[in-house]
């Protein structure tokens, strides 16, 4: 059995690679970097990070039994140190998640009468990490570092997310789902079902 607990710690600590980097170039460019686009429609590098700020919390309290409560779930202002307020968010899913994050206790999450065993939470919450991996590396002109067996991993739990309204669209959990390109691989498949370009960036939003 896939262990997802595992492969979030993973991803979850790529991620914060990638942020220390975008941290280092906003302190060299006076902040310029947390303004860039990324290939979240709308968002900018800060409101990205804001929204993953915001997962990692609302999970680690969906872990502790705590995913009911909206204020978990919130955006907080973490303008002022980005990089310091994405790593407290990190830190805060390990324990939960190695608790209770394997199994079947119930993880409740936002969208309404959502419930998932916390095996599956995780893995959305897996996978959620491992393409704005991706969405920050693309950001940032870098190259995200992950094994393939994330990428394999992550296109299975990608096949599995419904594409009904509450899932997808501007305001949903994921966004549509795009045509696949020519040349298929576990990286650019995931990305196609949560409605990424493989090819975008910030000079060519649409990926042509």
């Amino acid at each position: 059995m896939t262990d997802f607990v595992e492969l979030d710690r993973v991803t979850a600590l790529e991620t914060l690679r990638l942020v220390r980097a975008a941290a280092a170039a906003a302190g060299r460019d006076g902040g310029e970097t947390w303004r860039r686009p990324t290939p979240c429609a709308d968002w900018n590098l800060l409101d990205l990070l804001g929204h993953m700020t915001a997962q990692n919390h609302g999970f680690a309290a969906a872990a502790r039994g705590e995913g009911g409560l909206p204020a978990h779930w919130r955006v907080p202002d973490i303008a002022v140190d980005p990089a310091h307020a994405y790593a407290m968010s990190v830190a805060a899913i390990v324990v939960p998640f190695t608790e209770a994050g394997g199994g079947e206790r119930e993880f409740v999450l936002p969208e309404p009468g959502r419930v998932l065993p916390g095996r599956v939470a995780v893995a959305f919450h897996f996978l959620d990490l491992a393409v704005h991996a991706w969405d920050l590396a693309r950001t940032l002109g870098a190259d995200v570092r992950l094994p393939c067996g994330i990428w394999e991993s992550a296109v299975h739990v990608a096949r599995r997310v419904p594409t009904d309204e509450q899932m997808r669209g501007p305001d949903a959990f994921f966004a549509p789902v795009r045509s696949m390109p020519a040349r298929v691989t576990p990286l650019t498949e995931t990305l196609s079902l949560l409605g990424r370009s493989p090819r975008w960036s910030p000079e060519s939003p649409e990926g042509h």
